[in-house]
This record gives C-alpha cells, sequence and structure tokens, in this order.
C-alpha cells in the first residue's frame, strides 16, 4: 500500500516553499513519525515527519520549490528495507531500557555518512529517554562523559552509572550533535 506525503500547511499567508533536506534518500526505510524532510519558507523551517512506516520514493529533489498539498513523496508500506534488521545480527542493548532506549550498531555507511567514528543508534527512545528529546534515528556519542563506540562499550558505561542522578547524553541528530539529560528509570 503506498501512502502519499504531501507538504503540510505552514501558515494562511505561506504557498509555497523549498524542499531544503531529505533526511531519508530514496529507497530507504522509514519509520512512522520519523523525521523525513525539512521544509524552508521565507517565514518558518519546519521538520516533516513520515506519516506511516515503510520505503521511501521520493518525487522532487533537495532544493526544489514545492506548493503546500503537492506529493513529494510515497512511501510504499508493504515493502522491507535492503537494509539488515535486528534480528539480522545488529545486536540490541537490553541495559539501555533502564533509560528508556534500544540501540544497536552503526554500520559502516552510517558511521561514513555521519563523519563519526563510533556511536550507537537509537532504535526506539520511550519513556526517560523519549521525555529528554531523544527519538529513533539519533545517534548516541557518549553517555556520562564517556565515549561509546559500539553497543557493547554502551551497555558497560549504562551499567557503571549511578541510575539514582540525571545522566547526560551527547547525541546526533542530523547535522546537530547536542546533550540531553536523562533521569533513569527506577
Amino acid at each position: 500500500m503506498k501512502v502519499e506525503v504531501k507538504i503540510p500547511s505552514v501558515g494562511e499567508s505561506i504557498t509555497s516553499g523549498v524542499l531544503s533536506i531529505w533526511h531519508k534518500k530514496d529507497g530507504e526505510q522509514v519509520a512512522a513519525d520519523e523525521l523525513l524532510f525539512t521544509l524552508e519558507t521565507d517565514k518558518v523551517s519546519q521538520e516533516v515527519n513520515a506519516p506511516a512506516a515503510g520505503v521511501v520514493s521520493t518525487k522532487v529533489a533537495e532544493g526544489t520549490e514545492v506548493k503546500i498539498g503537492q506529493v513529494v513523496a510515497e512511501i510504499e508500506a508493504e515493502k522491507s528495507a535492503a537494509k539488515p534488521g535486528p534480528a539480522e545480527g545488529k545486536p540490541k542493548a537490553a541495559a539501555g531500557q533502564v533509560l528508556g532506549m534500544s540501540v544497536s550498531e552503526l554500520t559502516e555507511a552510517q558511521k561514513k555518512e555521519l563523519r563519526v567514528k563510533g556511536g550507537v543508534s537509537v532504535d526506539a527512545a520511550t519513556d526517560s529517554a523519549a521525555r529528554a528529546g531523544l527519538r529513533q534515528g539519533d545517534v548516541i556519542l557518549a553517555i556520562g562523559n564517556v565515549e561509546v563506540g559500539s553497543v557493547k562499550e554502551f551497555e558497560a558505561v549504562v551499567a557503571k552509572l549511578d541510575k539514582s542522578k540525571a545522566i547526560n547524553v551527547l547525541f546526533r541528530r542530523g547535522e546537530w550533535t547536542q546533550y540531553a539529560l536523562i533521569k533513569p528509570a527506577n
């Protein structure tokens, strides 16, 4: 089943904008409500999330002027992505559940694209992590001021943390690197 992705209304007087960045490229897997593209107008810059999960098929290139309501992509909900899934050898971090997230290894391609040496990808953020602003697709670079390069390192660091205090997490979302404070669930 195909789901059309349209340019949302961003204000009464705004009739068009520029699709400035595709955060998911043509043929990539996207989760429902995951960041899909950024729309820029003369008054506002808005991040637009995917309306459904599936494989993205883009219809316009980055930098293209688009009209409000224009179809810019389709999401094929029944296709599976070529990326390996968690069941195909990407170890999950059980320790991350204390912080309200599950994580997996970054692929070499992801590391190259993000220009990072290591880190772990957030597969799901709930409870404490979601309240702190983390979301699926973010890349954890350090936790408790200790760099993490793999799921194994992430689990080791989380196991040693004082879970009675808020924990700082350095993460990357797109081009932005920022900190979040997570209060672990007791």
